[in-house]
């Protein structure tokens, strides 16, 4: 048992120290600082002057088109009348005098209707603002042509009173419901990333002292099957680790910015109101997906002698991986569905399905409790079964050619007994 703790904090401390993870782990706490303060970078490359737009307009003056169009676009937009050609505007925002031209005309009707030039048309942010202005004056033109009155308009266009209701016992509303997806939404990008990133660190951990010729000296003195889960584990403790490094960081980040991100994305998708129920669940759906994909990539890894073969051997395991969060992300508008529901019990979707309708439903605690014992009984399977793959490959060098070499580390492990 003390090789199995040796080799645990050896893979640890040698994973640790290296430049990969010093440096993956600087940038990433980097991000989450610049996430955090989101908020106030945006404020300041927004300190830019208010839009000057020139508007040459051609309307019947009794529709007092520009004093329309201000009192819609507030003070987000300035709007300069000019009495000169379309050429001679059209070289002023050429030369950067405005931002852009807006060209106003009206039908017989009296129906106003605009063109919008600018030197690029890639930021709409203007053009739709005008747009929308101009779609407001049709409106209130077309409505003094059958002599509707503002108040006839204004009941005319209100929105319809329309409420959603669950009657399921203890169903979410939909202001829960708003704030749970953007926390399920956060929390499904990390289980995928940890388990790509992490499971294939223990694949290449294998075939790396393959290739170097250790894992015989190691075979010598530990059993395979101790190697297997001390590699295992020591990568766990490696990534928990990196995340309560990344997690301190970003806490501190957002307690520091709070204050400017209240009211907005951050408490719309639920950040400010952090469930401790669901936390739980994810810490325990996350442990559980990992030590199912990294049991897989140990015994895969073992069947490599070369680093360069160890993407080949892992990427059916990898799309296991992607397909679970591809249909997790359908799952976040339909988490009640019937397809949801059945995937959510296959182990290898498990982790990121069951935890999706934890969060965004009401579910039993039977099914998340079900969920976990499928997870559990499915990593013993697999580490019995990877067990004995693992004491095999790690015997196995030469070009892995395909996935019979499973066949053949077996047979190896029964010749071994």
């Amino acid at each position: 048992m003390s090789n199995f703790w040796t080799i645990l904090w050896h893979t640890y401390w040698t994973k640790i120290k290296t430049k990969s993870f010093l440096i993956t782990t600087i940038i990433t706490a980097l991000l989450f600082v610049l996430l955090a303060n989101i908020t106030t970078i945006i404020d300041a490359f927004s300190n830019e002057e208010t839009p000057k737009v020139a508007v040459i307009d051609e309307t019947n003056s009794s529709i007092q088109a520009i004093e329309r169009i201000e009192a819609y676009t507030s003070e987000e937009v300035i709007l300069e009348s000019v009495q000169q050609s379309e050429a001679e505007v059209d070289e002023k925002v050429i030369s950067g005098e405005f931002t852009g031209a807006l060209y106003l005309t009206s039908n017989g009707e009296n129906l106003i209707s605009g063109e919008y030039k600018s030197l690029s048309i890639a930021d709409t942010t203007i053009s739709s603002l005008l747009q929308t202005a101009l779609q407001q004056i049709k409106t209130e033109l077309t409505a003094e042509s059958i002599n509707l009155s503002p108040e006839q308009l204004q009941t005319l266009y209100a929105p319809v009173s329309f409420e959603t209701t669950a009657l399921e016992e203890n169903a979410k509303s939909q202001e829960e419901l708003s704030q749970a997806r953007g926390l399920v939404y956060v929390v499904l990008f990390l289980i995928y990333f940890a388990v790509i990133m992490y499971a294939s660190m223990i694949a290449n951990e294998v075939a790396t002292e393959k290739s170097s010729r250790i894992m015989e000296i190691l075979i010598s003195s530990t059993p395979p099957v101790q190697q297997m889960f001390a590699k295992i584990l020591g990568i766990a403790l490696l990534s928990v680790t990196q995340m309560l490094i990344l997690g301190s960081i970003g806490f501190i980040a957002l307690r520091e910015s709070m204050s400017k991100l209240e009211g907005g994305w951050f408490e719309a998708f639920g950040f400010s109101n952090l469930s401790l129920g669901i936390l739980v669940y994810a810490a325990i759906f996350f442990l559980l997906g990992y030590f199912l994909y990294a049991t897989l990539a140990a015994f895969l890894g073992s069947l490599v002698s070369r680093i360069e073969d160890v993407q080949q051997m892992i990427m059916p395991m990898t799309m296991l991986v992607v397909v679970g969060f591809l249909l997790s992300m359908y799952g976040l508008s339909n988490p009640d569905t019937t397809f949801i529901t059945i995937a959510s019990y296959i182990p290898f979707f498990t982790p990121m399905l069951m935890f999706l309708r934890v969060g965004m439903l009401s579910l039993p605690v039977w099914e998340p409790i079900l969920g976990m014992a499928v997870l559990i009984v499915t990593t013993i399977i697999l580490a019995i079964f990877g067990a004995r793959v693992y004491r095999g490959g790690v015997l196995m060098y030469g070009r892995s050619s395909s996935y019979k070499d499973i066949k053949k580390a077996i047979q190896l492990t029964k010749k071994e007994k």
